[in-house]
């Protein structure tokens, strides 16, 4: 299985030199990683909006569009970059820049998210898209099971809409499976006695988001027919 940690032993030198060059130790700016963050940018949003939009053929342009700022985010690079080790690298790169604006610099959420976004277009620039995107993806999978899961909250959206409507909404586990350590929960929604929705998650939360966003396209899709 394809990792970014793995690639990043594979990358050139002049391309891992400038991966790893802040702009304030680089003899010019451009020798900095900012270009290849520009590029990456560009290359990570292509390999998450690829994905989800294969993964999830019934989210709508909206939902796939909120996945998709949540997987992008500096806030959601940061923790990758942290998960991948990428401080102690930038740190090594730096061997004659000031130990301590190195060490502040290697901890700062921003110049991490940017060093993973440079590590991404610097791959794609050596191996190409069907090279790292895989690794992209496997970097990315659990923010992306996140934000399609719990990051979208569905609830809030069914509760406004059926405030919208003077409806009100209430939520019952009907069933619950598997042992202790690997239960799985089936949630109905009701909006005014009649079930709308019904859904499964490991957790009572996932499942009953699962059974909002039912509801809501089942209410959307009735709208249509009316318009």
């Amino acid at each position: 299985m394809a990792s970014l940690a793995h690639l990043v032993d594979d990358l050139s030198p002049d391309l891992a030199r400038q991966v790893f060059t802040h702009s304030s130790w680089a003899p010019e700016r451009t020798l900095s990683y900012e270009r290849l963050e520009f590029l990456g940018d560009s290359v990570l949003g292509l390999c998450i909006s690829t994905d989800i939009y294969e993964r999830y053929p019934d989210y709508n342009e909206g939902e796939l569009a909120k996945v998709r700022a949540y997987v992008v985010s500096r806030h959601t690079c940061a923790k990758v970059g942290a998960d991948l080790g990428l401080s102690r690298l930038l740190v090594e790169s730096a061997e004659e820049a000031d130990a301590a604006n190195i060490t502040s610099l290697a901890e700062n959420a921003n110049v991490l998210a940017a060093v993973v976004e440079a590590l991404i277009g610097a791959l794609y620039l050596q191996f190409g898209l069907d090279g790292v995107m895989e690794a992209v993806l496997n970097a990315f999978e659990e923010h992306i099971n996140y934000a399609a899961s719990e990051h979208i909250d569905y609830k809030t959206e069914l509760q406004e809409e059926a405030a919208r409507r003077g409806e009100t909404i209430s939520y019952e586990v009907v069933a619950v499976e598997g042992p202790p350590h690997a239960r799985l929960f089936t949630s109905e929604v009701y909006i005014d006695g009649r079930t709308l929705g019904s859904g499964k998650g490991r957790t009572k939360k996932v499942s009953q988001q699962g059974a909002a966003k039912e509801a809501l396209d089942v209410l959307r899709a009735q709208g249509d027919e009316t318009s």
